[in-house]
């Protein structure tokens, strides 16, 4: 169990990553992107046709990847805060499940339904605990989720950038009369928060299920784990990318438990959403 545990961390990882990039969304932008794990495949796959079919070197593939990654996030971006900037945080978001669909589509036409022969940007081992083995990937991604959220806060807290986008987030109309540049910003998060999870998602990709609806589907246990801290902490984010990544691994080492893995999910999103309504069932049945 522990082996299993410690071999989930790797995905609770990425989780993590793309928890913190759905809150930093939800925080600044008033968008759950549900497209945010799909620009990531698709940057990655074209970063593999690059590197197979025209001879591209491997790190050369992969930031062109990453680069195409953060531009149609950029271009979402520029997308919903044109034509949806006074719109609900409802609406916005559904924009996102459209995009999110048309990138799985455009996958299989461009790439075919099979798994990409993805080359793993690291290898090998780490460290032991306790003559388990920690791999390179995971180390790399928890720290890597560690570090966005620890950066996003300081600029966040500390930054005239930070204090523009919270003014942003918090009072857009009012921003933009004291001359805050609303748009740019808006499109600048788009594409952090995109070139970040397609650099998560090709650090993982070679030890995952790599199809395009696997890694395009990333998105759900990224948004469990971002409920856990309502789409407003970074910290308890990243805190819940890695304990259900451990979680998935754990129960994978159980031929009779195995299979839950893949709905764990889905039953965390829905305990977390019925515990946040518990005041307003409570106050109803009082």
């Amino acid at each position: 169990m522990l082996q299993g545990a410690l071999a989930g961390l790797a995905a609770g990882g990425l989780y993590a990553v793309l928890a913190v990039c759905l809150t930093l969304m939800s925080r600044l932008v008033r968008v759950v992107n549900f497209a945010q794990s799909a620009t990531g495949m698709f940057g990655c796959y074209v970063a593999v046709f690059l590197a197979v079919h025209w001879g591209l070197p491997e790190w050369l593939a992969t930031l062109a990847g990453i680069v195409l990654g953060g531009a149609l996030s950029a271009v979402l971006g520029w997308i919903v805060s044109t034509w949806l900037a006074e719109a609900d945080t409802g609406t916005r978001s559904a924009v996102t499940v459209a995009v999110l669909l048309l990138l799985i589509s455009l996958a299989f036409i461009l790439f075919g339904n099979k798994p990409q022969p993805f080359r793993p940007l690291l290898a090998g081992p780490a460290f032991t605990v306790g003559g388990v083995v920690v791999s390179q990937v995971t180390v790399v991604t928890v720290a890597l989720a560690a570090l966005v959220a620890l950066g996003c806060r300081v600029v966040l807290a500390r930054t005239t950038l930070g204090v523009r986008l919270r003014a942003l987030s918090e009072r857009p109309t009012t921003a933009e009369l004291l001359g805050i540049p609303a748009r740019p910003l808006s499109v600048g998060v788009w594409t952090a928060t995109g070139v970040i999870a397609t650099l998560a998602v090709s650090i993982v990709a070679p030890s995952q299920s790599n199809d395009p609806t696997s890694l395009a589907m990333l998105v759900v246990p990224a948004a469990a784990a971002a409920l856990l801290g309502g789409f407003r902490r970074l910290d308890l984010a990243v805190a819940g990318g890695l304990v259900l990544g451990m979680a998935q691994g754990a129960v994978a080492q159980s031929d009779k438990l195995s299979v839950l893995r893949y709905f764990l999910p889905f039953l965390v999103i829905v305990a977390l959403l019925l515990w946040t309504q518990r005041k307003e069932v409570w106050d109803a049945a009082r």
